[in-house]
């Protein structure tokens, strides 16, 4: 069965840093292309970041650039969220989700292109 797992979620003040893990199983994760979406309560599922299968183009929704850096180790099939300077509207279920189609800036974002997704990682920023 080929499933995504996140890890790395939980709860930090305002400020705070956290690390978001994405690993895959029953499959390797190096051919495909992996974005973090987001969803609040009673909000739409968007996107985060973007990351190509080399690592070549990362892209970032506005609301998050400058504080989320999008990487990924193919060596270890897992793809990392590093979310600093966190905030309360940061807070949501985050999850990982991985398409084999090549997207870029126009479209990278569209949900209904991924593949696969994660069961989701609870962010919470609150003080």
């Amino acid at each position: 069965q080929l499933q995504l797992v996140e890890s790395g979620g939980g709860v930090v003040q305002p400020g705070g840093s956290l690390r978001l893990s994405c690993a895959s199983s029953g499959f390797t994760l190096d051919t495909y292309y992996i974005a973090w979406f987001r969803q609040a309560p009673g909000k739409e599922r968007e996107g985060v970041s973007y990351i190509s299968s080399d690592a070549g183009r990362t892209y970032y929704a506005d609301s998050v650039k400058g504080r989320f850096t999008m990487s990924r180790d193919n060596a270890k099939g897992t793809v990392y969220l590093q979310m600093n300077s966190l905030k309360p509207e940061d807070t949501a279920v985050y999850y990982c989700a991985a398409t084999s189609l090549n997207l870029y800036r126009h479209n990278w974002y569209h949900r209904l292109t991924y593949d696969y997704w994660g069961q989701g990682t609870q962010v919470t920023v609150s003080s």
